[in-house]
């Protein structure tokens, strides 16, 4: 009987712990449900061991699993390494990849096009969302890398770019001047929306929250109707819009720090490969 831990079977048992799931790891690699349950019985064959609990929602693993799964990690890594330098081909996979809503436009197109360009068979999956959304999907491994924000970074932040956070209205619409000042404001929980009430307070600005909205789209919108004033990362404020000086008496607002967050986890050759292209990268755009 063979003992050998093949690269197949420890990448669905990896892409299974991922996903969380038999069926969406099915999707991910293309393969049936059943091949993939007949790999994790092999698994268990050659280790001696459980290594999944199944439930109603998905599966976990078990103490061996997370076991097995540290091991298989390295193992990959190594294997796709190896394959990769005496080959000489181009990376390939997927990648799940968060970003903040409001650097999407202005930094998607540069970072993903020219990472895919050179390496045309990696699939980047992309999710939008705060900071703090993306953060919780990276614990829960739902994301291999993500983009995040850090208010007022300080020189001992790993900081690829600092971006201000400015007020943002529309031309002949002078909203700003009003008593209380109308807000549209992101979810209760991001850094915009803290650091504006944060901001007001401290300059005793009455205001009113008039417009709430989890995306750009809809913060942008309310912007545009002339209703009232929002905070945004400069890079995404739109060609249309206002972004308002200092003749708007308004009160200062902090800058953002952008870095990258990882699964801690589960790390791959090409999250890290891909990570190193936006240091690279997002500076120069």
């Amino acid at each position: 009987m063979s003992y050998n831990l093949e690269i197949d079977l420890l990448r669905s048992f990896s892409a299974i712990a991922d996903t969380g799931s038999l069926s969406r790891a099915a999707l991910r690699l293309a393969k049936t449900q059943s091949a993939l349950s007949m790999q994790v019985k092999r698994l268990e064959e050659l280790t001696g061991r459980c290594l999944l609990n199944r439930g109603g929602r998905g599966v976990t693993l078990t103490a061996h699993g997370l076991r097995l799964l540290a091991h298989a990690r390295d193992i990959l890594r190594a294997h796709d390494r190896a394959l990769a330098d005496l080959t000489g081909r181009g990376l390939s996979g997927s990648v799940r990849f968060g970003c903040p809503d409001d650097y999407a436009a202005a930094f998607l197109p540069g970072l993903v096009g020219s990472f895919t360009s050179a390496h045309p068979d990696v699939l980047i999956e992309i999710v939008c969302g705060s900071t703090q959304r993306l953060n919780r999907m990276l614990e829960r491994h739902q994301l291999d890398l993500a983009l995040v924000s850090i208010v007022n970074p300080s020189a001992n932040d790993d900081v690829i770019r600092i971006e201000p956070l400015v007020w943002v209205g529309r031309t002949g619409f002078p909203v700003w001047n009003s008593a209380p000042l109308p807000l549209a404001l992101t979810e209760v929980d991001t850094f915009d929306h803290q650091a504006v009430l944060n901001s007001l307070e401290h300059d005793g600005r009455n205001f009113r929250i008039a417009y709430a909205s989890a995306s750009l789209a809809g913060l942008t919108a309310v912007v545009r109707s002339g209703q009232a004033v929002a905070v945004l990362t400069r890079p995404a404020v739109p060609a249309d819009l206002l972004e308002l000086g200092p003749d708007a008496n308004l009160p200062g607002l902090p800058q953002l720090g952008i870095t990258i967050a990882f699964d801690k986890v589960a790390s791959s050759e090409l999250a890290e490969r891909f990570a190193a292209h936006i240091r690279h990268t997002l500076p120069k755009l």
